[in-house]
């Protein structure tokens, strides 16, 4: 498997990232909520980072044309009530981190880890591990599943991946 995102931009990406997607699952499993600043920050990351790893013609502004896009997309899903807000936004900061060579394969391991985290989630919130952390939101609303947890972790899984698989 060759991914489209480079070893090296992926290697350069993964460290900010990484803190930036553990606050929004935290946040979004504790609280139900995405914070505004988790998401300014992760498109911050892209703007400042991608700078140096990703060639600045064409694919740098295409990459920025796939957040606006991804934003649009987002608030048209959230105003049907098929996601949160908090979701569509980070969908957007997320998408200039994926190659858009990359865009099936992030929709299969989106599409994996939205399974295993909710299975994961459903078994936790309904076992005695639950209380590690009894206080948290998420357990409380069984019909609301806090995607910002599969969100996170699949960017992270695809920037890990184009460590290893990149270009």
């Amino acid at each position: 498997m060759v991914m489209q995102i480079t070893s090296w931009s992926a290697a350069w990406f993964l460290p900010f990232v990484l803190p930036i997607c553990a606050w929004v699952t935290w946040s979004d499993l504790s609280a139900m909520r995405i914070p505004n600043k988790s998401v300014l920050l992760l498109t911050l990351v892209f703007l400042v980072i991608g700078l140096f790893v990703i060639p600045i013609w064409p694919d740098y502004p295409i990459r920025l044309l796939g957040l606006v896009i991804m934003l649009i997309v987002g608030m048209v899903a959230n105003a049907i009530g098929l996601m949160g807000a908090g979701d569509s936004k980070f969908i957007a900061a997320a998408a200039p981190f994926v190659a858009p060579g990359d865009a099936s394969l992030i929709a299969y391991i989106f599409g994996i880890n939205l399974l295993a985290c909710f299975i994961t989630h459903r078994v936790v919130m309904r076992t005695g591990l639950r209380n590690m952390a009894p206080e948290w939101v998420s357990w409380h609303r069984p019909k609301k599943f806090p995607m910002g947890f599969s969100l996170a972790a699949t960017l992270v899984i695809y920037l890990g991946l184009g460590i290893r698989f990149g270009a």
